[in-house]
């Protein structure tokens, strides 16, 4: 309801500004970041099964018209496939480029929004080819993207869902490089929605050079791209503190925020780290991440 009430507002405000005779912009946009902890896991209590309704209810719940989850494998998609009909899928297993290994999928309604292009890169040298990997990471990583379409407006706006690496910094810096360049070298100039679990803080070079901070992330010869993404949680709660979303099952707060959502010509509306959880059991060991975005009149 209080969603509802905002978008109204929101809308109302926007034909206020500009004249009753203008059309107004897209609907706002509720997008959110999940890590949803891979299914076959040995997490004893945790375990898939005995958390899989909870993952379904925050999903459900907070009701995004995008969401992105990651380290998700085929059977759990399939599980929230059958769960959330509202939504429709895009991603690959990144082992195979089919349905082997993890996914970094992408959830839209399909009641908004229609898919015009979308695909998965390996963050790798060879970006290709699938579960390739190059940067001193042991463990396969992608993007997945998309462009969708408001069916409504026509206004479009491409996600991208990254999953760096936990272990390697080298692969970190190089993969947010290579994310950089696809989106600054994207076909049409829409708004862009950068989403993940980062496995890297708010101070690490790689989110650094993502916010334009730095010019370049990684130590490397290869040539970059200048890029300047908002960090939806850090503009609006620039002073916040106790924002780790890495929970691990116990609900701590402390630590990095390495989930995040980044825009390029959106303006923010709400940022928010989810907490939810039944009784203290949760449906991750990573907080999903939120946020609020508006078409800014100036893309129209």
């Amino acid at each position: 309801m209080v969603k509802r009430i905002l978008r109204s507002i929101l809308v109302l405000g926007w034909i206020g500004c500009t004249g009753s005779s203008a059309q107004a912009p897209p609907a706002p946009l509720d997008v959110m970041s999940f890590n949803i902890r891979y299914g076959t896991a040995p997490d004893g209590a945790n375990r898939w099964e005995l958390r899989r309704d909870l993952v379904i209810d925050v999903i459900h719940d907070h009701n995004a018209d995008v969401v992105g989850v990651q380290e998700a494998l085929a059977f759990q998609l399939d599980e929230l496939d059958n769960a959330l009909p509202a939504y429709d899928r895009i991603g690959v297993g990144r082992d195979d480029g089919v349905r082997t290994g993890e996914f970094a999928a992408i959830y839209y309604k399909v009641d908004r929004f229609e898919t015009d292009t979308s695909g998965t890169f390996w963050l790798s040298e060879t970006p290709t080819t699938p579960g390739s990997a190059s940067w001193g990471n042991r463990i396969t990583r992608i993007c997945t993207w998309a462009r969708l379409v408001d069916t409504s407006t026509g206004a479009a706006l491409y996600v991208f869902n990254v999953h760096l690496d936990h272990e390697s910094q080298p692969s970190r810096e190089r993969s947010v490089e290579l994310v950089a360049r696809r989106v600054m070298e994207r076909i049409h100039e829409d708004p862009v929605v950068l989403l993940g679990d980062f496995n890297a803080g708010a101070e690490n070079t790689a989110m650094r050079y993502l916010r334009g901070e730095i010019a370049r992330a990684s130590t490397s010869n290869t040539p970059v791209v200048p890029i300047r993404l908002l960090d939806t949680y850090r503009a609006l709660h620039p002073d916040a503190t106790e924002t780790g979303t890495f929970g691990a099952w116990s609900g701590a707060t402390s630590g990095d925020r390495i989930d995040a959502i980044l825009v390029l010509k959106f303006d923010i509306v709400e940022a928010a780290i989810v907490h939810d959880n039944a009784d203290g059991r949760y449906p991750s060991d990573h907080f999903p991440v939120t946020a609020t975005l508006q078409w800014p009149i100036t893309t129209r």
